[in-house]
């Protein structure tokens, strides 16, 4: 076992802090330490910021959510948030599938994908695509177009979603998820 020892620039401060890193641990710690160029404790601090603000995310209900953008998803964009509600379509034409979140700093997300069918993969194996039944009936399906937007206000939704979709939005907005009943 390897203790490391960290001293800040101002030691008259603040106490030196020494963490101890298993032997197996050791090779992790060396190529962090190379990637940022020798600062192990600029990695550490980094490191331990987005622990401490993923698991206060997870004990205010949110969790990290990834999502495509971009023609057939080809980018992803990540942030913490909650799934407030979705809307799905499908139609003869195409196939619409909305999300909205709440986002940890308060903000509204919309992902919303459109597919048309005519714009559907083709594949030489019908038979492979028969089995992938949810791909078929428009369950799961990772052609189209992802957007993001992203709004300050339940209100601002407004006109973006079905109505229906936005009353729901709204009135999860406006009340707590779950209501703590002292029973």
């Amino acid at each position: 076992m390897l203790a490391y020892t960290y001293m800040s620039t101002y030691s008259w401060l603040m106490p030196n802090k020494t963490i101890y890193v298993a032997d197996d641990d050791l090779p992790l710690f060396q190529r962090a330490q190379e990637l940022v160029g020798g600062n192990l404790s600029g990695a550490v601090v980094t490191a331990l910021k987005r622990f401490i603000e993923l698991e206060e995310g997870k004990l205010e209900g949110f969790e990290e959510i990834v999502l495509r953008v971009g023609h057939n998803g080809a980018r992803q964009v990540r942030f913490q948030g909650a799934l407030l509600a979705e809307h799905r379509d499908v139609g003869d034409e195409r196939m619409e599938h909305m999300r909205v979140f709440r986002s940890r700093k308060n903000k509204f997300v919309l992902h919303e994908q459109y597919a048309n069918w005519s714009e559907y993969p083709e594949s030489e194996n019908w038979l492979r695509d028969l089995k992938n039944w949810r791909r078929m009936l428009g369950i799961e399906h990772d052609w189209g177009d992802y957007t993001l937007t992203i709004v300050d206000t339940v209100e601002d939704l407004k006109g973006k979603i079905p109505d229906l979709l936005y009353q729901r939005v709204s009135d999860i907005a406006e009340h707590a998820p779950v209501e703590e009943l002292d029973i």
